[in-house]
């Protein structure tokens, strides 16, 4: 495991939340040169801590949505069953994020579908497939309160 120290980990805040920001800037705001700065970035991509840089989309701007989470409980609980319903999540492009979750239900899902009507009939084709689907709850997002990268907190030395 790679060891980080306090300057590591305000690249990692900063780039997390303005991954254009320049060079300079970026030594600057960490109270560092650009060569030993730039250094410390790279050895971060190198260790495989920082995977890439991304924009952050208003898909609203483009396609009106309609984010959807839904609990899916399956039938049956081994391996061949989660392989089989990943898959599907895998290749469903209306599914944004998914996770494996412990207590109750197995999964947790988020659609980011057209409409309501267009999430119930993806729904409709997975309970229909053989994903194996014992039950499922949809929970409608009314309202978005945050969404923002990873704030990483760390302490400062003594």
């Amino acid at each position: 495991m790679l060891k980080l120290d306090r300057y590591d980990l305000k690249i990692l805040d900063i780039l997390s939340r303005d991954g254009r920001i320049t060079k300079s800037k970026l030594a600057e705001a960490i109270n560092l040169s650009i060569s030993p700065c730039w250094e410390r970035v790279k050895r971060l991509e190198k260790a495989g801590v920082i995977e890439g840089y991304t924009v952050c989309i208003n898909a609203e701007a483009l396609v009106p949505r309609n984010p959807v989470w839904v609990q899916i409980e399956l039938k049956a609980h081994n391996v061949e069953s989660f392989s089989r319903f990943e898959a599907l999540v895998l290749e469903t492009p209306e599914v944004t994020e998914c996770v494996a979750v412990g207590g109750g239900v197995d999964y947790l899902v988020k659609f980011e579908a057209r409409s309501i009507d267009s999430y119930q009939r993806q729904m409709d084709r997975w309970l229909v497939s053989k994903a194996g689907i014992e039950r499922y709850f949809t929970y409608i997002v009314t309202k978005t309160v945050k969404r923002k990268p990873l704030a990483l907190e760390f302490d400062e030395p003594s």
